[in-house]
């Protein structure tokens, strides 16, 4: 099972490495993988199925890698052009995940996501059913979570404001089995736990001195200081059971401390957690 621990862990790190360049979207990953996972786990699917989907949420973005921080951290909408760019993103992770030994288990994740069910997503404008199901699913949570989530030029939107978007849009923009789905989960509040949230019970923290996100690890504990990777600005955590609160400090970080900050704690409770059942499921590795 090391072995499996191992592969996943260098892919998780990747992922993650992509997202800390953006400091709007800490714990977008985790967020679009565990409402992926309620889904999966809503459809009755094998916890084979289930490992699989959760991990794809995970890695969905991978190919952002290959988008240019100009674009990735525009405080405005792109243009036409720069959406185009951005739209490379699917087909640039597939090809990163050329040859590594879980490529088949989250390709279709990856490579699929932004297909929509009338056939007027991108790559390659499948349609129906021909788009794989990990996707279907993942898809939904990606929009969901870019909806819920503050940006440079908008607030993130309220959680039943985006669920009335994704019901108007179902057979259209989204899988209307699963889009379904999603929404009884949204309705019955079984998503707000998630939704604003970069771990279980902790929530994103504005900056206090620019206003971009930053994301507090669940070990950070009263006293401990973090920094914006947009302005630079030290604050101080304040821990008073579960909540939590920055104090800005008025000094900058640095150049160590500006670095992308990866939940390593997080990573391996999220690997392990999928390794075992990759290895009980002998689930093929290439």
């Amino acid at each position: 099972m090391k072995h499996i621990e191992d592969l996943l862990k260098s892919l998780y790190i990747m992922a993650s490495m992509v997202e800390a360049r953006d400091p709007y979207t800490g714990g977008h990953l985790w967020r679009v993988s565990q409402f992926s996972r309620l889904v999966a786990d809503d459809c009755s699917l094998s916890g084979a199925d289930v490992a699989r989907i959760t991990i794809g949420g995970f890695l969905h973005d991978l190919g952002k890698i290959g988008v240019p921080d100009a674009i990735l951290n525009k405080p405005d909408r792109l243009t036409d052009d720069e959406y185009a760019v951005i739209k490379t993103h699917p087909e640039v992770g597939a090809r990163l995940l050329a040859g590594h030994p879980l490529a088949e288990l989250v390709r279709a994740a990856v490579l699929s996501h932004h297909e929509t069910p009338d056939g007027k997503g991108y790559p390659a404008r499948l349609a129906g059913a021909d788009i794989p199901m990990d996707a279907r699913i993942v898809g939904i949570c990606d929009a969901f979570d870019a909806m819920t989530s503050t940006r440079p030029y908008r607030r993130g939107m309220p959680i039943e404001k985006a669920l009335s978007i994704i019901d108007e849009a179902c057979g259209q923009q989204f899988d209307v089995d699963f889009g379904r789905r999603f929404l009884r989960l949204g309705h019955a509040g079984l998503l707000d736990h998630i939704v604003g949230h970069s771990d279980i019970g902790i929530p994103l923290q504005d900056c206090p001195m620019c206003g971009p996100i930053i994301v507090v690890r669940s070990d950070h504990q009263t006293h401990d200081y973090v920094f914006c990777r947009h302005c630079g600005g030290q604050a101080q955590v304040e821990r008073d059971g579960t909540a939590i609160r920055l104090i800005p400090t008025g000094k900058t970080g640095a150049p160590a401390d500006l670095e992308p900050d990866i939940d390593i704690a997080l990573l391996d409770h999220l690997v392990q957690e999928s390794a075992r059942v990759i290895a009980s499921s002998r689930i093929a590795i290439g």
